[in-house]
């Protein structure tokens, strides 16, 4: 009202003005009128004198031309001649047939359509959407300034009823909210002061049916009609964000985006303004993404001015953040319809930096299923397949401008392909999405690969793409029989040109790795353990790492513990690299590192021996040769405790039908007595050492001893083929084992003699043990070979001959097993066993005749220590 009173106050002393100062001067009459018509015992000479007002709008309507209708002038004068007649008294005397001839038209053709409107007392919103939808047209078609301020004008005195109704029929089916909020927000934007008023005051009235409507309590103070342009801008946003469901903003944006298009620059800079105030705050929940993205799609090259081409771009971001999976799936729709190979959309989702981050991290939730993506959008929305969201990765890696954001994420990127391409050839997995949404696109494990080469591309790294090739590891990364060499060859050619990322791509490996049970840990070990044999990344390797490989083997899969096995092999393989600081981990120190190594075997190592028992022939052959190469690095000083547990394990493999598995233990056990120290020899060592003496010696005998060279990924040291092996071995640890025990005199004999000359010199040197002797025996009557058999009964025998009375009087048992012995297989092994009972019995027989032995002549105190 005040800046009505200024304007009718400036324009009286002003006389004369142009058009629209004419038509602000009416307006602000109207304006100050109803106030004061409003006010109790109001009167308009308080403010200006009747007459003047009065003769001043009369030379308005007089200076107009009378043939034709071609400006606003006249009808708002006579509006507000209406306005003012019951203000302004007998003055209008001479003008009031004409005046209410003219107001009578005007409020017949309102009555006419607001009676079309109502439905039994109430306003029928379908039926007022259909007068909008013929009425708009008139608003934004067409160029003439009268046609669009009558069409407004109407528009504004059918929302202007609307208001009255406190309920309205059917409101949920009005559908053009949005559309008409928009058309009104650009025209409320317009040069033309009369565009700019009526599409304000049509504006305000739609503000005041969405308050009453849609909100439970109406604050007059949030819907008065704003006068200045950035007030109405300000509502504008209120109103959007508070009232408007999420179509209905989709369009209010849908409006503004074809303005855009338009050849006027000052309507494509209202559109861009006002989507601007739009974006400017975090976005909310918008609706008909699907048609926003189509538009974009099909009418980018259109818009050519800079600030609507930037509005777009920052439009298509945001939807892509916030609704990524409609906009890749749409853009993925227009692209295999039109097959024009539209790049634009991608080219603008690629030009944020920060946007680019956002969308990679969620597409690769797409294809980590076994990872809780985050929800960026409602739960009822369309989700992208893995191949959809493989796709969209490749799009977006063809952007050259992204190279330091690409670095950022491959490692994850990397990995995460390499898993899809052996979900999709290994397990042959199929999404039904993909069937969905995909209309013509080539083999998924192709397109995949595609964006593995992509994106090694993009980091910089297309010669090691090159060497794949030639080694032909992308032909047999797509080979459901050879799928696993693959992967072999695409880590080693990292190792071979000693990529950058392969420390990060170790650390994703063990950190995908803690979730035990993940469904690609095949993959990950494949690769890994390939990728072990760059120093700089077994370098890496701490306790956490070694700790959760260590709970992989609890997994028991075959495939995924011989991996762990080749793993152990290769951190022992490495131990001196580590120990003299080949790594970034060296610390110049080599006791620390080597600390270090032997606390990340000692993890192991429990693992390591159970793996013996398991029930799969291969993998306690991949352990004996594992435990045969750590052997080269352990020592005595820092693996005591898992040597001696070792020593026991090893017993039931000495006597193992595979030859290859039998000799590797004696190797190993080799191997073992060599690092035994006299000075650190301790109990449940020295026995177990004593306990396998009669083994070794009978096993100098053994029938198979012509093994083939055992060869393995953990073959440390070569093995000859002789057919002497076996005895060669087994002579060499009983050496070790005269060396531990210090047998001095009985080394020499092990080294050089025969067995039975070794087992009289054994008898005779350490008789206090020959009950000892004589159980081992015993156990040796079990043996697979008869050969072992045999000697085994024979030596019972011959211990048995030097047995004193009170010694006889301890060997039922054996007596027990030699009377089994005689239902042997082996006809020589039987009559042996018969033999021996024979004897037994007669020395039993000789004893009870006789108060002494009339065997040697032994002391009757006897040490079995």
């Amino acid at each position: 009202e005040r800046d009505a009173y200024e304007l009718i106050a400036e324009f009286l002393d002003q006389g004369q003005g142009s058009e629209l100062e004419k038509l602000k001067f009416l307006r602000a009459v109207e304006t100050l009128s109803s106030a004061v018509h409003a006010q109790p015992n109001g009167n308009m000479n308080d403010y200006f004198s009747k007459a003047i007002l009065a003769r001043k709008i009369e030379v308005l309507i007089l200076e107009e031309i009378t043939e034709a209708l071609v400006s606003n002038v006249r009808p708002q004068a006579m509006l507000c001649i209406v306005a003012l007649r019951s203000q302004a008294g007998g003055c209008w005397s001479s003008y009031t047939p004409r005046l209410l001839l003219a107001h009578q038209t005007i409020q017949a053709l309102d009555d006419m359509l607001q009676a079309l409107v109502m439905e039994d007392m109430e306003p029928n919103m379908p039926i007022l959407q259909n007068f909008l939808e013929i009425i708009l047209p008139w608003l934004t078609l067409s160029e003439k300034v009268h046609e669009q301020s009558r069409a407004l004008g109407t528009i504004s005195r059918m929302l202007r009823f609307i208001c009255n109704f406190p309920e309205l029929s059917h409101l949920t089916e009005f559908s053009i909210t949005g559309k008409l909020m928009g058309i009104l927000g650009l025209f409320c934007m317009n040069t033309n002061y009369e565009i700019s008023a009526e599409a304000s005051e049509a504006l305000h009235y739609l503000f005041k049916i969405l308050v009453l409507h849609r909100s439970k309590g109406f604050v007059q103070s949030q819907c008065g009609m704003p006068t200045l342009q950035r007030q109405l801008l300000l509502f504008f946003l209120q109103f959007f964000r508070k009232y408007l469901t999420p179509e209905e903003r989709a369009d209010v944006i849908m409006v503004s985006m074809e303005t855009m298009s338009s050849a006027s620059r000052h309507d494509v800079c209202a559109a861009s303004k006002m989507l601007k105030m739009i974006l400017k705050h975090s976005l909310p929940e918008i609706g008909k993404v699907p048609e926003i993205i189509q538009y974009t799609y099909h009418n980018m090259n259109s818009i050519t001015e800079t600030t609507a081409q930037g509005t777009i771009e920052k439009i298509l971001y945001l939807l892509a953040q916030t609704y990524t999976d409609e906009v890749i799936l749409t853009l993925f729709k227009m692209e295999d319809q039109s097959q024009r190979g539209v790049h634009k959309p991608w080219e603008i989702l690629a030009s944020f930096p920060k946007g680019y981050e956002v969308i990679m991290e969620f597409l690769l939730q797409k294809l980590t299923p076994h990872q809780k993506s985050k929800s960026q959008e409602p739960s009822h929305r369309r989700e992208i397949s893995p191949l959809i969201a493989t796709r969209a990765i490749h799009e977006l890696l063809l952007e050259p401008n992204r190279r330091i954001e690409v670095q950022t994420f491959f490692s994850s990127l990397f990995m995460t392909l390499l898993n899809q391409i052996s979900f999709l050839v290994v397990e042959g997995g199929t999404d039904i999405q993909d069937q969905q949404h995909v209309t013509e696109w080539v083999d998924p494990v192709s397109a995949t690969v595609e964006a593995l080469k992509a994106l090694m591309l993009r980091a910089g790294y297309g010669d090691y793409v090159s060497f794949v090739q030639k080694l032909g590891g992308w032909e047999l990364l797509t080979s459901p029989e050879r799928h696993y060499e693959g992967v072999t060859l695409l880590a080693r050619a990292m190792v071979v040109k000693n990529c950058w990322h392969n420390r990060p791509i170790f650390s994703f490996i063990i950190k995908t790795l803690q979730e035990v049970g993940n469904t690609n840990h095949l993959t990950a070990f494949v690769f890994m353990t390939e990728l072990l044999r760059c120093p700089g990344v077994v370098a890496t390797v701490d306790e956490a790492t070694v700790c959760v490989l260590a709970g992989w083997f609890q997994y028991e899969e075959p495939s995924t513990v011989k991996l762990l096995l080749q793993v152990v092999g290769i951190f022992a393989k490495h131990g001196n690299m580590v120990r003299w600081g080949g790594g970034r981990r060296s610390t110049g120190r080599p006791g620390a590192a080597l600390a270090l190594q032997v606390r990340q075997l000692r993890i192991l190592q429990p693992y390591v021996l159970n793996c013996c028992y398991s029930l799969d022939s291969d993998i306690v052959m991949e352990t004996l040769a594992l435990l045969r190469c750590l052997m080269e690095h352990l020592t005595w000083q820092h693996s005591s405790s898992f040597l001696i547990q070792l020593t026991f394990t090893l017993g039931p493999f000495f006597e193992e039908e595979p030859d290859h598995l039998r000799l590797l233990a004696f190797e190993i056990y080799r191997a073992l007595l060599a690092k035994v120290k006299r000075t650190v020899l301790v109990f449940p060592l020295k026995h177990q050492v004593l306990n396998l003496t009669v083994l070794l010696v009978l096993h100098l005998e053994d029938v198979n001893a012509s093994v083939a060279q055992v060869r393995g990924p953990w073959a440390c040291s070569s093995v000859s083929s002789c057919p002497l092996v076996s005895l060669q071995v087994c002579r060499s640890a009983l050496c070790h084992t005269a060396a531990v025990l210090r047998w001095s005199r009985l080394r020499v004999v092990f080294a050089e003699k025969d067995v039975w000359t070794i087992l009289r010199a054994l008898l005779q040197q350490e008789a206090s043990k020959a009950l000892w002797f004589l159980k081992q025996c015993v156990t040796l009557f079990k043996s697979p070979q008869a050969a072992i058999r045999q000697t085994a009964v024979r030596f019972a025998g011959q211990i048995i001959q030097t047995l004193d009375a009170e010694e006889a009087d301890d060997i039922e048992e054996v007596c027990t097993a030699l009377k089994n012995m005689q239902e042997d297989p082996d006809p020589m092994v039987s009559c042996l066993a018969t033999q021996t009972l024979y004897i037994l019995e007669a020395k039993e027989k000789l004893q009870a005749n006789t108060s002494t032995s009339c065997f040697c002549g032994r002391r009757a105190q006897k040490s079995y220590s």
